[in-house]
């Protein structure tokens, strides 16, 4: 399969600290990835030099077989789109005019929405139940509707690459199920790639094709997920004692978090 993204010997610091020393990964058009790491280890870091946010010091990133660094802004845009963290725009915009700003990287030099326009950003908010908050200011929803809006934009822009920056963290359990559940069908019927980074073990092992565990400056395991969430890479990457169990439905890993490591 074609490349998605590719990250070939890569190092990055934050002034003197840093973060990558040499970072190897490429992921495949069409996978579902998560990095997986404690805090601190440059999961965020990972994704925003991933959508040009940040450049590297050394080494060489593409996107879809060209050099990151060689894409405008507005061009990579139009493949790309980002889901922070956190969203908190400056102003008092609404649900929906969140949601149609997905739209601007396709809008000519007016910036005027076409009806296709219209129908991409009505479409993105039904499939991700928020049609019924277009009226309502985006500052005033709970943290997991404005998630939820966030991924419609994203949606919206209709990218190849799709990047989350720990897109479950402010939503309850339905909520992270139905949100991981969205991402997988996005991936499926429509050919997006999807780069998550993410906290949540179980459910990146669940709906994950592969996940990339982030340790001391690089990727110290890549692969199926059972095949690197084990204890050994649990005890080396998270300091922790656990148990891996099985899901009953999908076979996929559950991890059982049992006690710190001992100290070296």
């Amino acid at each position: 399969m074609a490349s998605a993204l590719r990250f070939e010997s890569v190092a990055f610091a934050y002034g003197a600290t840093a973060v990558f020393t040499r970072l190897d990964l490429e992921v495949a058009e069409g996978e579902i990835v998560a990095v997986l790491g404690p805090n601190g280890t440059g999961k965020t870091t990972l994704l925003r030099l991933a959508s040009g946010a940040l450049a590297p010091d050394r080494g060489r990133i593409e996107i879809f077989g060209r050099s990151a660094g060689a894409i405008p802004p507005r061009e990579r845009s139009r493949s790309v789109a980002v889901v922070p963290q956190e969203s908190r725009p400056a102003f008092a915009f609404t649900a929906l005019e969140v949601v149609r700003m997905g739209r601007a990287p396709h809008l000519g030099l007016l910036g005027i929405e076409t009806a296709r326009d219209e129908k991409v950003v009505r479409e993105a908010m039904e499939r991700t139940a928020v049609a019924s908050l277009a009226t309502r200011p985006f500052l005033e929803l709970s943290g997991g509707e404005r998630q939820r809006v966030v991924l419609a934009r994203a949606l919206a822009q209709e990218p190849r690459l799709l990047l989350l920056d720990e897109p479950t963290a402010f939503l309850d359990l339905k909520h992270r199920l139905a949100v991981y559940d969205l991402l997988v069908r996005w991936s499926r019927e429509c050919g997006i790639t999807v780069v998550l980074a993410s906290h949540d073990l179980d459910l990146a092992a669940r709906f994950a094709d592969r996940v990339a565990l982030v340790h001391r400056g690089a990727v110290a395991a890549d692969g199926r997920p059972a095949d690197v969430l084990t204890k050994e890479m649990l005890r080396l990457a998270y300091e922790v004692e656990a148990e891996i169990g099985q899901d009953p439905t999908t076979g996929r890993p559950v991890v059982i978090p049992i006690a710190p490591s001992a100290a070296p």
